[in-house]
This record gives structure tokens, C-alpha cells and sequence, in this order.
């Protein structure tokens, strides 16, 4: 994905296994990302969780924002709605 400008910040732990798809599918498509890793860090855990919301890894943000898991990105870009996101 050509002229990513959005940042993109994915929280997973280990083991995850749509943690590691959400990064494969990054790593196909040339999103630029950066992954915290949560693995031994409960106290991250919670403080993330409790700031978005969100129950599951990965965690994953885009400019700040919450759009949610593996399954959740997917489906925005199978709708042609993740792609605009980076660009913003």
C-alpha cells in the first residue's frame, strides 16, 4: 500500500495466532507498522485495554484509533475501507 502517511501501532502477545496473521498480512501488503509486544507485561495489558476498550489481542490502532482485531481489519479491507485509512 503506496503512500502510507497514517501511523499504525498493533498490541499482541505471544503465543497469537491472529496476532501473527495481522503482522503477515502487514508485511504482504507493505504496511508500514509497529508491533508493542505484550507478552509478560500485564500491567500494559490492562492500561490498554482499559483505554480502548477492546478485550483481545491484537490491539490493533491507526493514528490513534481503535479499528479493532485481525477479523475487524480484514473486513474493512475486504470492504475497500482499510486502505483510506492509511493515507489519512
Amino acid at each position: 500500500m503506496e503512500n502510507q502517511t497514517a501511523k499504525v501501532v498493533i498490541y499482541t502477545k505471544d503465543p497469537c495466532p491472529y496476532c501473527v496473521r495481522a503482522i503477515n498480512f502487514f508485511n504482504e501488503y507493505g504496511v508500514k507498522f509497529e508491533e508493542i509486544d505484550l507478552s509478560d507485561k500485564p500491567e500494559e495489558i490492562d492500561r490498554i485495554k482499559n483505554e480502548t476498550g477492546w478485550r483481545t489481542v491484537p490491539i490493533i490502532m491507526i493514528n490513534g484509533k481503535l479499528i479493532g482485531g485481525y477479523s475487524d481489519m480484514k473486513a474493512l479491507h475486504d470492504e475497500g475501507k482499510f486502505e483510506p485509512l492509511l493515507k489519512s
